[in-house]
């Protein structure tokens, strides 16, 4: 029976960066000693500074990444001065070759040419000069090695630009392809709906006989179309945008918290309050708009689906490296169990109940932000609440 094999993992980022400087140590330090077996002597003062330039080129290594070209400019001389005064031939031209490719694979491609020269040039006058340990040979290799090196690193950094082209464009076909769903069907069906609600308000306003009940609903129709009307083009000018244009409105956000608890009040004729605790701050364009999504959605679910309800409180409390939420309602009965019914992915406005993303999606938004969110019954039975905690900084979100 064969056993499954597990992937290889290569290191990422910070790992990466350790592992070269520290395997490049290792193999330049080990190839340095052998280099003492047979060879001539020298003062312990010059082995002292060999030594020391071998640790400091191979540790700029774990800034090769972040700093490519201030690597390399550290290192060349520092290989240089290293085959001066050493009397060792050792390995350490491999730190110099690899913060080349750093160089030109990063896409500094100017900057690794001027490099390789430099090294080239350097080589050169070494040998005019009358050095023995360099003859036209070794200096011919080593123009060699600098162009290899410095054109396999632009071969690098031209395939992975492809690459990330090719993945932008698929991703901004995508997105245009979702805004025209979006604007040919919900789009079209919502706008009927504000134009026939409006037509039937002013002809319910000039019947003999009009019922201000009905008026009061056609009005909120007409206003909650209207509304989603704007959110929605918000949406598609954010799915519309390509190479990182600027959208044509601001997605919604706590600046718009008054308009959404006024609307919700009009709407289901909720008493809707909101307290605020904590020095207030502005929040990440992200974040923001999660707060705003998760209180939208729970005014939604309260007005679907709560029983009884007759007022909700919206609690924000700013602490120092989060921001804590609350939607509390006051409804009683089963209905607030039903909302908290059906595990993760179930609740008011799920696919189950209403249609929508319900707490699942709250939830999604939470994590997508680092945070987390809780929803249930409030303790006693007397009504449901919504809690999130999420943090100011994006550094531990998930994608």
């Amino acid at each position: 029976m064969l056993l499954p094999v597990r992937q290889l993992r290569l290191p990422q980022g910070r790992a990466a960066d350790t592992a070269l400087a520290a395997g490049t140590g290792a193999l330049v330090a080990l190839g340095t000693v052998q280099a003492f077996v047979g060879q001539r002597r020298e003062p312990w003062a010059t082995t002292a500074l060999g030594w020391a330039l071998i640790v400091l080129a191979c540790g700029a290594l774990y800034f090769a990444r972040r700093r490519p070209v201030a690597v390399g400019a550290f290192v060349i001389p520092a290989v240089g001065v290293y085959y001066v005064s050493s009397a060792y031939d050792g390995p350490l031209f491999i730190v110099l070759v690899i913060a080349l490719y750093c160089v030109a694979a990063a896409g500094r491609l100017r900057a690794a040419a001027a490099l390789g020269a430099l090294v080239v040039t350097g080589t050169t006058a070494g040998t005019l000069s009358g050095n023995d340990d360099v003859n036209g040979i070794a200096l011919f290799m080593l123009t060699g090695w600098v162009v290899a090196v410095v054109a396999l690193g632009a071969m690098w950094h031209g395939r992975r630009a492809h690459v990330e082209g090719e993945a932008r464009r698929r991703a901004t076909e995508e997105r245009l392809r979702i805004a025209r769903e979006l604007h040919d069907v919900i789009g079209h069906n919502i706008s009927l709906i504000n134009v026939q609600s409006g037509a039937a308000l002013h002809r319910l306003k000039k019947s003999d006989a009009p019922d201000p009940a009905a008026a009061d609903a056609l009005a909120t129709i007409k206003e909650t179309s209207r509304e989603t009307l704007r959110e929605l083009r918000t949406t598609l000018g954010v799915l519309r945008q390509v190479d990182d244009e600027a959208p044509t409105a601001p997605a919604p956000g706590l600046a718009r918290l008054g308009e959404l608890t006024e609307r919700a009040a009009d709407t289901a004729g909720l008493r809707v309050k909101t307290v605020v605790a904590g020095a207030e701050r502005t929040l990440p364009a992200e974040l923001d708009l999660t707060v705003y999504r998760v209180v939208q959605e729970s005014l939604t679910n309260v007005a679907r689906h709560a029983r009884g309800a007759t007022s909700v409180t919206v609690r924000l409390d700013y602490g120092e490296r989060e921001l804590r939420l609350a939607v509390e309602d006051d409804g009683r009965g089963a209905a607030a169990e039903a909302r908290a019914g059906g595990g993760a992915g179930a609740g008011p406005g799920s696919a189950a109940v209403g249609g929508g993303s319900g707490i699942g999606g709250m939830r999604e938004r939470a994590r997508a932000v680092g945070g987390e969110l809780a929803a249930g019954p409030r303790p006693g039975g007397a009504g449901f609440a919504v809690t999130a905690r999420l943090p100011y900084g994006t550094e531990h979100a998930q994608a």
